[in-house]
C-alpha cells in the first residue's frame, strides 16, 4: 500500500472507531480526529476528500458534536464542500478560530491573533526550505521569494509584537543562514497555553495541494482578525460620541487607522504569491470570496449606513446578518451620533477639529487600502471573474468611489 494510502485507511479508522462507539469518551475533545482529518485535507486538499469519509464525518457532527463547540465548529469548515455551503468564512476556518478570541477585550485579541497567524506562516515557510510537513512536487517558492515572503511577514509580527520582544525579529534576510533561521523560528510569538489553543493547528485546510495556498490562507485570516479589531473599535468610537466625548472618539479613530496600516502591509505579502499557482488552487474556490467578508462589511456599517444601492448589492447581499444589522433602525454609527452631537452642541472646537482630522486619516486610509487591493487583484486575476461570483477587478474599480463618511464635511 502506498504511503498516501496507508495514511487514508488510518484516518478511515479513526473515524469509524468514532461512528462505532455508543458515545464519545467524556475526556475526549475531538482534537484527536480532528488532526487526523486535517492532516488528510492537507494532503489531498479538501475538493478531494472521499464521500466515505465526508459521510462519516457528517454521522459525527450530527451525533457527537453538539456538546464540543470546537468539533462542531471544525466540522462545519470540513464539509462545507460536501454539502454545498462552501464559503468564505468556512475556507479560512473563521468559526474555529473566534471561538478562541477573549471576549473580554476582542479588539486586542483579534490583532494578537493577527501576528499569531503571521507568525506561523514564518514557522511554515522555514519548515518548507528544510523539507518538513510537504512531499515534493508542490510548487515551493525559489529562495530569493522566500526570503522576500519572511521579510515582509517579520515585519508585520514585529509590529504586533512590539517593544523588546521585537529586537530579534530581522527586517531583511539576505545571506541568513538554515540555522539563523531555526533560531529566528524559536524567537516568535508563541501560542497561548490554553487548551482551546490547541486547535489552532488545524485551522489550515486548504482545497488543492499547492504549498502558496497554506500561507495565502493565513494571510485572509489576518486580513479578518484585523477587521475584527477594527469594527470593534468603531463601536467604541460610536460610543465615545455618544458619551459626549468626541476627543476619545478621535482616539479610537486613530486606533482603527494604525490597524488599518497593519493591514495595508498584508498585501506585499501576499504579492510574493505567485499567480499561477494562485490561478491553480482558486479553481476549487469557487463560491469562497473576499466579497464575503462580515467584519469588513460591519467596520463599514459602523461608520455610516450604506446608501440603498448599495445594501441591494452583492456587496451586502453576500452578508445577510451584517445587511440585516445595518438596517435596523436602532443601528448606530459613527456618522449618526457625530451629526446627533453637533446638532445638539456638544464641546468646543478644538475637540471637534481632532476628530474631523482622525476621521479624515481613516477616509484616507481606506482609499489607499482599497487602491492596494484593486492593484494586486489585477494583477493575480486579470479579466477573470471573482470567485464570489462577482466582476473582479471591475468590481473592485467601482468600489474605489465609496466612501465611509460621505454625509460629514471633513
Amino acid at each position: 500500500m502506498a504511503p498516501q494510502d496507508t495514511r487514508c485507511a488510518s484516518t478511515l479508522r479513526s473515524e469509524r472507531r468514532w461512528t462505532a462507539a455508543d458515545r464519545v469518551p467524556v475526556e475526549s475533545d475531538g482534537l484527536a480526529l480532528a488532526r487526523s482529518v486535517n492532516g488528510h485535507v492537507r494532503r489531498t486538499g479538501k475538493h478531494f476528500l472521499p464521500k466515505r469519509m465526508l459521510m462519516r464525518l457528517s454521522a459525527i457532527r450530527h451525533r457527537d458534536a453538539a456538546r464540543l463547540p470546537l468539533l462542531h465548529a471544525f466540522l462545519d469548515c470540513v464539509l462545507d464542500k460536501h454539502e454545498d455551503r462552501f464559503r468564505n468564512r468556512t475556507y479560512l476556518s473563521l468559526p474555529v478560530l473566534e471561538l478562541l478570541l477573549d471576549e473580554r477585550n476582542p479588539a486586542a485579541s483579534a490583532e494578537r491573533m493577527s501576528t499569531l497567524l503571521m507568525a506561523d506562516v514564518v514557522r511554515f515557510e522555514i519548515g518548507a526550505a528544510g523539507g518538513s510537513r510537504e512531499g515534493p512536487g508542490r510548487g515551493r517558492p525559489d529562495v530569493e521569494t522566500v526570503r522576500t515572503r519572511l521579510r515582509h511577514a517579520l515585519r508585520f509580527v514585529a509590529q504586533g509584537v512590539g517593544g523588546p520582544q521585537a529586537v530579534d525579529l530581522p527586517s531583511r534576510l539576505d545571506g541568513t543562514s538554515r540555522s539563523r533561521l531555526e533560531e529566528l523560528a524559536e524567537c516568535l510569538p508563541r501560542l497561548p497555553e490554553a487548551d482551546a489553543w490547541s486547535w489552532f493547528d488545524v485551522t489550515v485546510q486548504p482545497v488543492y495541494v499547492l504549498h502558496d495556498e497554506y500561507f495565502f490562507i493565513r494571510v485572509l485570516q489576518c486580513h479578518e482578525m484585523l477587521f475584527t479589531a477594527i469594527a470593534e473599535h468603531m463601536k467604541s468610537a460610536v460610543s465615545a460620541l455618544r458619551e459626549r466625548r468626541p476627543d476619545k472618539c478621535a482616539d479610537r479613530i486613530d486606533d482603527a487607522v494604525a490597524v488599518f496600516e497593519r493591514a495595508a502591509g498584508l498585501f506585499r505579502t501576499v504579492a510574493t504569491m505567485r499567480a499561477e499557482h494562485f490561478s491553480t488552487f482558486r479553481q476549487y474556490t469557487q463560491g469562497a470570496s473576499a466579497i464575503q467578508s462580515e467584519q469588513y462589511k460591519r467596520f463599514e456599517s459602523l461608520c455610516a449606513v450604506p446608501p440603498a444601492p448599495r445594501l441591494h448589492s452583492a456587496a451586502f447581499t453576500s452578508v445577510p446578518a451584517v445587511r440585516a444589522e445595518a438596517q435596523d433602525p436602532a443601528h448606530d454609527t459613527v456618522t449618526r451620533a457625530y451629526l446627533d452631537l453637533r446638532r445638539a452642541g456638544g464641546p468646543g472646537g478644538a475637540a471637534w477639529g481632532r476628530l474631523d482630522a482622525a476621521l479624515g486619516r481613516l477616509e484616507s486610509r481606506h482609499q489607499r487600502w482599497k487602491s492596494a487591493h484593486r492593484g494586486l487583484a489585477a494583477r493575480m486575476l486579470g479579466d477573470a471573474h471573482g470567485s464570489g461570483y462577482t466582476d473582479g477587478v471591475a468590481y473592485l474599480t467601482d468600489a474605489l468611489e465609496n466612501r465611509l463618511f460621505r454625509q460629514l464635511t471633513l
